[in-house]
């Protein structure tokens, strides 16, 4: 059963979790909510929560989802909590270990469903394993509001490496899946995230589909410092890159893609041995015959847009079919059912 605290107080599951009162902000500021599904985050967690709090635009409500941690998670959590109203603790019972993909959205989702979306002009999906500019949000909602056709938007996450940030070189063409903000009307029209491993690339393309435009930023007051690199999982790098070639091969990226984005990561740390656990990824599951992102619509999709990146360059592409797919931008439309999870092909 979930159990939402608010001033130390359960409040049912059922019942959407409230704003907090606050008489210092303008009523026609856009509204802000943060979503953060966390498990045994002890050790980053305290650098994400400053972060965030000390924002320039701080989120209205941050429901924060304790996916049955077993560390000192808990306990942080609940201090911050009792000193700022904003703080909103869901609990989920112990699975017994991190499930990434499909675990990481069903928390999530244990967030989104605690709140009325309605009261919200944009919801982001954020780690608690991150350390935040303090204009991150404002500059990024600032984008939003002046364009209204971005319907998802990111910075960008750097890894610490010595005494040096390295950029974990993710593309332009999606915000990332460490803190994604979404515009509330387009997160209903593209059916929310898959629940599946590649949930973080499935979603940009079928924003893109719908006319919307996906993106994320290398502006210096938007890098933030991701304390667990992406790729790297709590059991190594090589189940990390190789549980990415498995998330390529379930949204239906091609071969050649496959073999060409391994072949970039290559060059990134760990060299070599990256690249190789995504083929090995990718390439043992095709062997296995696992199942795929069953719409045959966004296999299409998908499969034109990397061609022509591998022939015009990503940066040339994205531009290109976002100008095209301008005409089926509709940001009233109703919104989609939700996508479906792994599903046989």
């Amino acid at each position: 059963m979930l159990m939402a605290f608010c001033s130390n107080r359960d409040r049912p599951d059922t019942t959407p979790l409230p704003l907090p009162r606050s008489t210092d902000r303008p009523m026609s500021r856009p509204r802000l909510c943060l979503i953060t599904p966390c498990r045994d985050e002890a050790s980053y967690a305290r650098r994400t929560l400053d972060s965030v709090l000390n924002q320039t635009q701080p989120p209205d409500l941050w429901v924060i989802v304790d996916d049955g941690s077993t560390d000192e998670t808990p306990e942080i959590l609940d201090s911050y909590a009792r000193v700022h109203p904003c703080i909103r603790v869901v609990r989920r019972a112990d699975r017994g270990a991190r499930k990434v993909g499909p675990g990481v959205i069903d928390a999530f989702y244990a967030g989104y469903e605690a709140i009325d979306p309605s009261e919200f002009d944009y919801v982001c999906k954020l780690d608690l394993d991150l350390d935040l500019p303090p204009r991150y949000f404002e500059i990024l909602i600032d984008r939003m509001e002046a364009d209204p056709r971005i319907g998802t938007c990111s910075g960008k996450p750097y890894f610490r490496q010595g005494d040096r940030l390295v950029s974990e070189k993710c593309g332009d063409e999606n915000s990332v899946g460490m803190t994604k903000l979404y515009r509330r009307s387009c997160f209903e029209q593209v059916g929310g995230f898959v629940r599946e491993v590649m949930w973080d690339g499935i979603d940009g393309h079928r924003c893109r589909m719908l006319g919307w435009v996906a993106a994320s930023w290398d502006d210096p007051d938007l890098r933030f410092e991701h304390l667990r690199p992406m790729g790297t999982s709590h059991k190594g790098w090589w189940t990390g890159r190789s549980r990415h070639g498995f998330g390529q091969y379930f949204m239906g990226t091609a071969p050649s893609y496959m073999v060409a984005s391994a072949l970039f990561r290559m060059t990134r740390p760990p060299l070599v041995v990256g690249g190789l656990a995504m083929l090995s990824g990718y390439f043992g599951a095709m062997l296995r015959g696992l199942p795929r992102y069953d719409d045959p619509d966004f296999r299409r999709f998908l499969r034109s847009y990397q061609r022509h990146c591998l022939l015009r360059g990503k940066a040339r592409t994205t531009e290109e079919y976002d100008h095209r797919s301008a005409s089926r931008w509709s940001p009233d439309a109703p919104a989609s059912s939700p996508v479906p999870g792994r599903s046989p092909s």
